[in-house]
């Protein structure tokens, strides 16, 4: 009787890579330190650092906002040096949606029509357009909300707004650059549980933080100090859908390794903690405001 032997696994395709990539700027100042990081389709990662780590240079340096001084960064299989300044806009209007803490919707023009400003430079129809935005709208809960405007929206609304702007034009990544940042605890728990639904539909997501929390709720964690990647760390994969299982501290539990016992229902008491203040703003996108020339 013949044994049948497993397949083997596909290698899932590369979303961004990059290669030996630093940054510098004028006085000295190293943002990045030869970074080498890979990030494939489907993934769920944080990259994770306090203030002046380098995790925002990450941020432009992946998003193709800015180029590395020295190494290799490739998006989508193009390496970004060898692209004009118009090719680069046009590869990232096309291959990546932006999250920024602090959104910029317009004051005066409902969520339908600030979602479907992001196709602005994809040559389709105001009709399809606004299509479109709808549906990515009801893809992040807001198909009840199409027409108000700003104002009328909670902080939360307005962050799914932005999210839902980034995702119109289905970008192979989604780089959300602190996406609960000037949230309240019960709106930002909602945008990560938002971020983790489209994960699992398929999107790429990678958050750029210096919460540790949410850093931890994520199966991949790419730590920063001092413009280098000093921990590249991942939790086990579930296969039902929920997040790692945690320990008392919040972070995922190692492989090999149980949860502590407990004696209740209920989720372990913490003393001496309170929430961080938050303001109610949320995050902006880059809707591709350059040209589009063709890739």
């Amino acid at each position: 009787m013949t044994a049948h032997r497993p397949a083997p696994s596909v290698p899932r395709p590369v979303v961004v890579e990059l290669r030996d990539a630093s940054k510098s700027y004028p006085g000295g100042v190293h943002a990045l330190r030869s970074v080498n990081l890979t990030v494939h389709e489907g993934e769920l990662l944080a990259v994770v650092g306090p203030s002046g780590s380098g995790k925002s240079t990450m941020l432009n340096v992946m998003g193709t906002l800015d180029r590395p001084t020295t190494g290799t960064v490739r998006v989508a299989g193009y390496d970004v040096s060898t692209l004009s300044d118009a090719r680069l806009s046009a590869l990232r209007a096309r291959h990546i949606g932006f999250v920024f803490q602090h959104f910029h919707l317009a004051a005066g023009r409902d969520a339908v029509d600030n979602v479907a400003d992001g196709l602005l430079y994809t040559g389709a129809a105001l009709r399809e357009r606004r299509e479109r935005a709808r549906r990515a709208l009801d893809r992040v809960g807001l198909g009840h909300r199409t027409s108000h405007t700003p104002n009328e929206l909670s902080g939360g609304e307005k962050q799914r707004v932005a999210i839902a702007r980034a995702l119109v034009g289905e970008p192979g990544l989604l780089l959300a650059d602190e996406p609960t940042g000037a949230l309240d605890t019960a709106s930002g728990a909602v945008v990560m549980e938002l971020l983790h639904e489209l994960n699992a539909s398929g999107t790429t997501v990678c958050v750029i933080t210096h919460d540790q929390q949410i850093a931890a709720s994520l199966p991949r964690r790419v730590r920063f100090r001092d413009g280098e990647v000093v921990a590249d760390e991942r939790s086990p994969v579930r296969t039902d859908g929920r997040s790692p299982a945690r320990t008392d501290e919040g972070s995922p539990v190692r492989t090999g390794e149980s949860p502590p016992a407990r004696t209740d229902e209920s989720p372990p008491a913490r003393t001496g903690e309170s929430p961080p203040a938050r303001t109610d703003e949320g995050s902006a996108i880059r809707t591709g405001v350059d040209a589009w020339p063709a890739v």
